[in-house]
C-alpha cells in the first residue's frame, strides 16, 4: 500500500531535517553560531567547527560527545528572554524553538506556544508555503 501525501495541519509535527542542510551544502553549525548569546559567542570565538565536548547526562551519568554550540544554545542562550522576541521573523523563531528543544518534533500548536506573536495558522502557512526554510519540514515517522 502506497503512502498518501496529506496536507499539513495545525497538528502536523515538524522538525529540522539535518539532511536538508547537507543536501544544500550548508553547515548548520555556522548558522547556529549566529544564535549564540554574547557570552557564549565570545567563549566560542576560536572554536573549530568540528570540535565536540564531553557532556554528562544528569539523570543517567552517561558521558557523550556533543556539539558545544548546540549544547550552549540548549543550556544558556535559549533560556534568555531575548532568544525569541516579537520581532524575530517567523522562520527564525520556529528554528530557535527546535534548537531549544533539542529538535524534538512539535506540532504547529506547540510551536505557537513558544512563538506566540504569530497565530498558528500563519505559522503553518509559512512552513508550508512551498520552499523548505532552514530545513524545517513535516516529520514523517
Amino acid at each position: 500500500m502506497a503512502l498518501r501525501w496529506q496536507r499539513p495541519t495545525l497538528d502536523t509535527r515538524f522538525y529540522i531535517d539535518m539532511s536538508w542542510w547537507k543536501d544544500q551544502g550548508r553547515d548548520i553549525r555556522v548558522y547556529l553560531r549566529d544564535l549564540l548569546c554574547e557570552d557564549c559567542r565570545s567563549s566560542f570565538a576560536s572554536l573549530a567547527l568540528d570540535q565536540t565536548i564531553d557532556s554528562v547526562d544528569p539523570e543517567t551519568g552517561e558521558v557523550r560527545q556533543v556539539d558545544p554550540i548546540w549544547d550552549s544554545l540548549l543550556t544558556c542562550c535559549s533560556k534568555r528572554p531575548d532568544y525569541i522576541t516579537s520581532t524575530t521573523p517567523i522562520v527564525d523563531g520556529v528554528f530557535r524553538v527546535f534548537v531549544a528543544n533539542g529538535n524534538a518534533p512539535l506540532t504547529v500548536r506547540e510551536i505557537h506556544e513558544q512563538v506566540n506573536h504569530r497565530t498558528p495558522e500563519v505559522i503553518l502557512r509559512t512552513l508550508t508555503a512551498g520552499e523548505v526554510y532552514l530545513g524545517i519540514r513535516p516529520y514523517r515517522e
